[in-house]
């Protein structure tokens, strides 16, 4: 399985191969100038945007999820790419969205969550917008925002809310909470905010605000509100909240001082402005700074008088000028030297932990999993060994999931510096199912264990086996310490190779040809799992290992298509001409011709013959 570094090394080579990495580059670079877009439906509408949008959407999670029309990611895939690019271009010069399907999902509160999934050609028109916006939006952005954004995630922010804390010392923080904060977003005020950020093509403006007011399956039209479950909400609820963000920033942070101070540049790229906050400090201000996911926001501040006097005034700034309305009940004042403070799945507070060079007391954070994520990981534990007790396909698979699980878990919350007391107490809680119900051993040495696993638990004691397949321990979690991130940017090619290398394996000239030349009468899918092959085989024939090249390459279903055969990557390999010719060929005359032009050593003829037994044909004997 693929982890979040690869699926977002991904998703980079996606935009070059699709040659968008340039354009996304250079919308990124103008609006971080201030520069106005009048003309984006030229590039929303491009061939290229299109097809790597299919692309990347065929990879999502809900891509399989039906729309009211009762069409996926499979109804896309089975249209020739000239047909879809065609079909996305005639609807963006008409648009209207189709009814959004509405769909309840249970919130571990035991609340419903209302999701609106639109149809998946309107979810990839969304994917094809998103494309565009998105470096757009993030030149403007605010630093210290981290929800749905590109190289960001939930440890950044809980390792913001740690620094904080820790390193500067502001223990009063204020818990905000915005009732309903997607079903509430102001159209009109979300338009504006969009014209402001320089997104000022007048179709595109009208396709979003048309998307926004598209009709609710049993509900009606709404009036306010974006749809949890479209591909582009993420992205409109951040612009919403970006102005918010920009507003607590103008308070203390971004507060301009007589003298011009320079800041410090840390390793990771993080500025120092102590000098020009310790001149500020001076003044009457609030000392404020936020931290935002999504809605899910905490302003620190450095008393509790300061903390009140900015919790009135977010709540008034955010019903004037965003008509949001703040939870009363959910949103509070913590002094973290007293009460926990709750924050994306983890409960943190600091306590004293000596006394500083300067003499003053020294405050280190404290955090835990937080009850509610524990008795959701306890519930999914208890599932999951029900499903190795009586497993729905194979018991490997079954053991494969839980462990997928586990380290899933271990991977997020290793964040809280009490993660292995929290662990240790729900393995003990599950220990007696695991032991007995799985009837589990101990490893011994005559087990063959994976490396990864081997590398990572292999000194765990609690460690079991059932039968040959390994079982990992619930409680052999390690804490991980959290460190300021480097900021680095997606849309900068500097900072892009701190994150992958780009790709040298595969030339990008053939690249480039098989995009812009499909198979006529082939679908998206197998003309885009082309390119995918031509990658992941390194320019290399899956059978002789010769190098490819235009002219001599042809695409082969492992199981023919009159046998039920798919599109799908798993069914195709990409194969010189020859070695195609001598796949299905079943006259001597015509294995003898072209036998020559392939290698005829053990290995490369197996191979060759496993393709043969797909298609029904003997083996060729020398």
């Amino acid at each position: 399985m693929k982890n979040q570094k690869n699926l977002k090394r991904q998703k980079l080579r996606n935009n070059e191969y699709y040659q968008m990495q340039d354009i996304q580059d250079r919308l990124y670079l103008q609006s971080s100038k201030g520069t106005n877009f009048t003309h984006l439906m030229e590039i929303i509408t491009s061939e290229n945007n299109i097809l790597l949008a299919y692309r990347n959407i065929k990879k999502n999670n809900g891509s399989s999820t039906k729309g009211v029309d009762g069409k996926n990611i499979s109804h896309l895939a089975s249209l020739e790419p000239e047909t879809l690019i065609k079909l996305v271009q005639n609807k963006l010069k008409n648009y209207f969205p189709n009814k959004v399907r509405r769909v309840e999902i249970p919130k571990p509160d035991g609340k419903l969550r209302p999701l609106g999934i639109p149809t998946i050609m309107d979810r990839l028109i969304q994917q094809c917008i998103l494309q565009v916006l998105e470096p757009i939006c993030e030149a403007k952005f605010y630093n210290h925002s981290y929800g749905f954004r590109p190289l960001r995630s939930t440890k950044h922010a809980i390792s913001r809310a740690y620094f904080l804390a820790q390193r500067n010392n502001l223990h009063y923080v204020v818990d905000v909470d915005i009732k309903g904060f997607f079903d509430n977003i102001n159209h009109g005020k979300l338009l504006k905010q969009l014209w402001t950020l320089g997104i000022r093509d007048k179709s595109l403006i009208a396709v979003i605000s048309k998307m926004l007011k598209a009709e609710i399956e049993n509900i009606g039209i709404p009036d306010k509100g974006t749809p949890q479950g479209g591909i582009l909400s993420p992205l409109l609820a951040n612009v919403v909240l970006n102005e918010f963000d920009w507003w607590v920033n103008s308070q203390w942070e971004n507060m301009p001082t007589k003298y011009q101070y320079k800041p410090r540049i840390y390793q990771n790229g993080e500025l120092d402005y102590s000098n020009k906050y310790t001149a500020l400090r001076t003044t009457n201000l609030k000392e404020v700074y936020i931290v935002r996911y999504a809605d899910d926001f905490k302003l620190f501040c450095r008393n509790h008088q300061d903390a009140v006097k900015l919790f009135e005034a977010s709540k008034q700034w955010l019903k004037n000028r965003l008509h949001l309305e703040v939870s009363k009940e959910k949103s509070k004042i913590v002094n973290l030297r007293k009460n926990y403070s709750y924050f994306l799945g983890i409960k943190f507070k600091v306590h004293r932990k000596g006394k500083k060079s300067n003499r003053d007391t020294k405050w280190v954070v404290k955090s835990h999993i937080q009850e509610k994520a524990l008795n959701k990981i306890k519930t999914n534990v208890r599932k999951h060994i029900t499903n190795i007790q009586k497993p729905k396909k194979s018991i490997g698979l079954a053991i494969d999931l839980y462990n997928s699980f586990v380290m899933g878990i271990h991977n997020y919350y290793n964040c809280a510096t009490n993660c292995i007391i929290d662990m240790a107490k729900l393995s003990n809680q599950t220990r007696t199912k695991i032991f007995v119900r799985l009837k589990s051993r101990r490893v011994n040495k005559s087990d063959k264990l994976p490396d990864y696993i081997k590398k990572v638990y292999g000194k765990s004691e609690m460690l079991r086996m059932i039968g040959d397949k390994p079982l990992l321990p619930l409680s052999y979690i390690q804490h991980s310490k959290l460190m300021n991130f480097s900021k680095a940017n997606i849309y900068n090619p500097i900072d892009r190779e701190k994150i992958h290398n780009t790709q040298k394996v595969a030339d990008y000239k053939i690249i480039k040809y098989l995009i812009e030349n499909p198979i006529q009468g082939q679908s998206t899918e197998y003309n885009d799992n082309r390119v995918s092959l031509y990658i992941g085989q390194l320019g290399k024939c899956a059978i002789t290992k010769e190098e490819l090249e235009v002219g001599s390459m042809e695409c082969h279903h492992i199981q023919p298509k009159s046998q039920g055969g798919l599109d799908n990557y798993n069914n195709l390999v990409l194969i010189t001409k020859e070695v195609h010719k001598l796949i299905h060929s079943t006259q001597m005359e015509t294995i003898n011709k072209y036998l020559k032009y392939a290698p005829t050593d053990k290995v490369t003829l197996e191979n060759l013959n496993k393709l043969r037994a797909k298609v029904g044909n003997l083996e060729i004997c020398l």
